[in-house]
């Protein structure tokens, strides 16, 4: 038996914990994760990285290792009976701020995979078999037993142990399951099929919309197919699949992976815990696939979160800041429930019968939750907003603006043509970007920030703004404000 200190322990090596632990390293914080797994998965589950998502991980600096991985998709289109009836893509066009105006089609695994490679690389590998076993509370710290006999005694404790986390049953956080008896059969496979196949969601519509057709990465495709009981076989799911692409003809070459799923609906009644206690993905929140945005909420938990730990160990900030991940994440939740739940029950009722369209005007009229761009920490103005993402360019080099944010620390952008001097905390950093260039300087055209200074949370939100002219004094208030208003 050995007993191990460290200030953060993480519970679950799904992709939230891995991703908390990825940025709790970047971070150069003092953590350890565990889970009962004895590696990443190698298929299934989770299929997208929403639009969000890939400006996160630009910030986390794992973009270029995982996009070329993907497949670009941003468009829907119904069929019924073969025939084509329309397709759709406006909302990503309407979206402001936004580069990559796509979902990335690239499967969990792929994420799970190279997040526990960089743990491994960097000494902090997962601790593997090791299940959680019991949690005491000594000396405000928290003692975790794990299976293998060892003990984790830590100052904080991330449940990111999926939706029958033992974290959240044992502090005994209220999780009220919502059942809407909709049960779906998931198929990833190779396929040969006549049908004119294009990179796109495919809704088919027959009696209802009981089947859909997601593209993937490399030569997989997915398939969801919406089942009566919980009594079906891969045979079953077949035959509705075959209906919804006549006359056109599908085989399936190989089949990669199969399951089912009944849709549950359920957001935690807390998501944090005397400011040392947090829960994030499945353990807090659980709703249905439709939509894509489970595993792009549990990660925006991991941004959220870590960050604030990050200014609490290492920068002193008071722990109040840990308050504000539930006050901002869950009503997140709450809404990708909302939002997910509509989707869903689209499929199976309609007064029209047109399940089809009206699921894809649900996510037209939903495009902000589902692509992740409309999220805000915040009611009205700049404050709040994720940062608009946008090109700068320095002697005639182009990058974009997210390339240069820095998740270890707040970055002050200084949107002006006069020069400012001052002095900032080590966990600011400055950047000043001028409308026209200037050698050696990085310029920008957009005028979206014209004669402001923007300070910018590690989440790349805004955490506040001045005019540029404010004077050395004011900067420095809006800094210590964005902190000291937690106390």
């Amino acid at each position: 038996m050995k007993t191990h200190e460290t200030d953060i322990f993480i519970v679950g090596a799904g992709p939230v914990g891995l991703m908390c632990a990825y940025l709790a390293n970047l971070c150069g914080l003092n953590f350890k994760i565990a889970d009962k797994s004895k590696s990443p998965i190698d298929v299934g589950r989770a299929d997208a990285l929403n639009a969000r998502s890939l400006q996160l991980l630009e910030i986390a600096r794992l973009f270029n290792e995982l996009y070329p991985m993907g497949k670009p998709c941003n468009t829907s289109s119904i069929w019924s009976k073969g025939a084509f009836l329309s397709r759709q893509s406006a909302w990503w066009d309407e979206l402001e701020g936004c580069f990559h105006k796509h979902f990335l089609m690239l499967g969990q695994s792929f994420i799970e995979k190279a997040l526990d490679e960089k743990l491994n690389k960097s000494g902090h590998s997962v601790q593997r078999e090791a299940e959680v076993k019991d949690i005491e509370i000594v000396d405000d710290q928290y003692l975790v037993t794990l299976s293998n006999g060892d003990l984790i005694k830590s100052k904080y404790l991330i449940g990111t142990d999926g939706s029958r986390s033992f974290v959240r049953q044992r502090f005994q956080v209220p999780f009220q399951i919502t059942r809407p008896k909709i049960i779906w059969a998931v198929v990833d496979g190779v396929i040969e099929t006549d049908f004119p196949k294009v990179p796109e969601i495919i809704v088919f519509q027959n009696e209802t919309s009981d089947v859909a057709w997601i593209p993937r990465e490399g030569k997989i495709d997915r398939f969801y197919v919406q089942m009566e009981s919980k009594d079906f076989s891969f045979k079953d799911a077949l035959v509705k699949i075959k209906k919804a692409l006549e006359p056109r003809e599908i085989i399936f070459k190989e089949i990669i992976w199969f399951s089912q799923f009944s849709v549950k609906e359920s957001v935690a009644e807390k998501f944090c815990i005397n400011n040392q206690i947090f829960l994030a993905g499945d353990s807090c929140h659980i709703h249905s696939v439709n939509g894509g945005q489970g595993l792009n909420t549990g990660l925006g938990d991991a941004f959220n979160l870590i960050w604030k730990l990050n200014m609490v160990i290492k920068h002193n900030v008071t722990k109040n800041i840990l308050s504000t991940y539930e006050e901002e994440r869950k009503p997140v939740a709450m809404s990708v429930v909302e939002t997910s739940g509509e989707l869903v029950r689209a499929t199976k009722f309609s007064k029209e019968g047109t399940h089809a369209k009206d699921y894809v005007e649900i996510i037209q009229r939903r495009s902000g939750h589902i692509t992740g761009m409309g999220i805000r920490y915040g009611d009205a103005g700049l404050r709040g907003q994720r940062l608009f993402d946008f090109e700068v360019i320095k002697n005639q080099s182009k990058t974009r603006i997210y390339s240069l944010l820095d998740y270890t620390k707040f970055t002050l952008l200084v949107f002006s043509e006069v020069d400012v001097e001052i002095q900032l905390p080590e966990f600011v950093q400055m950047i000043h970007i001028y409308p026209n260039d200037i050698k050696n300087c990085y310029w920008t055209t957009n005028k979206q920030y014209n004669n402001q200074i923007v300070l910018v949370r590690p989440d790349s939100y805004i955490e506040d703004t001045a005019p540029a002219f404010s004077s050395e004094q004011s900067i420095k208030n809006i800094i210590r404000c964005c902190l000291d208003a937690r106390k």
